[in-house]
């Protein structure tokens, strides 16, 4: 059964116990600090692009990845602990680790798969001129530290925010998030604001 929303003072007391127990997720093609920080170097500072045309249905997500596995249920089973699945690859339980804020959960509805860098960022900063194949490539990428299962509360309240304006609230986890964050930028040759870029160089700062 998973932590309800009532039993969330409670969940809260146990965390470091169960923060503890579980590994953190660690998504495919995380940088070192060394290169993080070349690759900040070498992005290119200008400022975002239009908002106009832009729709999360221009991303297509979540797509199939494998049988009935779509993108969503693959990055749970990856970044899970102990999960078991359906016949139709739903997450029946398991227990997740949320680096964003600490938290642990065993119900997949407490999780949200987050877009480190949000859709409509990569919209604003080079997204909007791709394809609409190659912006399915994107939503749905695992093999680049994109994706992650975080809980959905603190994903929402960091919708379509960049670094300079969101930063997870474990502050533990700026280093990792800004090595994430360059890395996909410098992927897929996304610009960064000169804020962006600041905020970026102040988190890389901390690892």
């Amino acid at each position: 059964m998973g932590i309800s929303r009532a039993a969330w003072v409670l969940a809260f007391a146990f965390q470091p116990f169960l923060g503890g127990a579980l590994p953190a997720p660690s998504p495919p093609g995380i940088p070192s600090t060394s290169t993080a920080t070349s690759e900040l170097a070498g992005l290119t500072v200008a400022a975002q692009g239009s908002q106009g045309g832009y729709s999360r249905d221009e991303f297509p997500h979540w797509i199939t990845i494998s049988g009935d596995c779509n993108t969503r249920e693959t990055v749970l089973k990856r970044d899970g602990t102990d999960v078991v699945q359906s016949s139709s690859c739903g997450a029946t339980s398991g227990s997740w680790f949320s680096p964003y804020d600490g938290e642990t959960w065993t119900a997949a509805s407490d999780l949200d798969i987050d877009h480190l860098v949000p859709l409509s960022n990569a919209w604003k900063s080079g997204a909007s001129s791709w394809t609409k194949a190659d912006r399915q490539a994107f939503a749905n990428d695992l093999k680049n530290p994109q994706l992650l299962a975080v809980t959905d509360n603190v994903n929402s309240a960091k919708g379509d925010k960049g670094p300079e304006s969101w930063r997870p609230p474990l502050a533990s986890y700026y280093c990792t998030y800004a090595k994430m964050w360059v890395k996909v930028k410098s992927v897929y040759d996304l610009t960064i604001t000169s804020e962006e870029k600041a905020a970026l160089v102040e988190m890389l700062d901390t690892c």
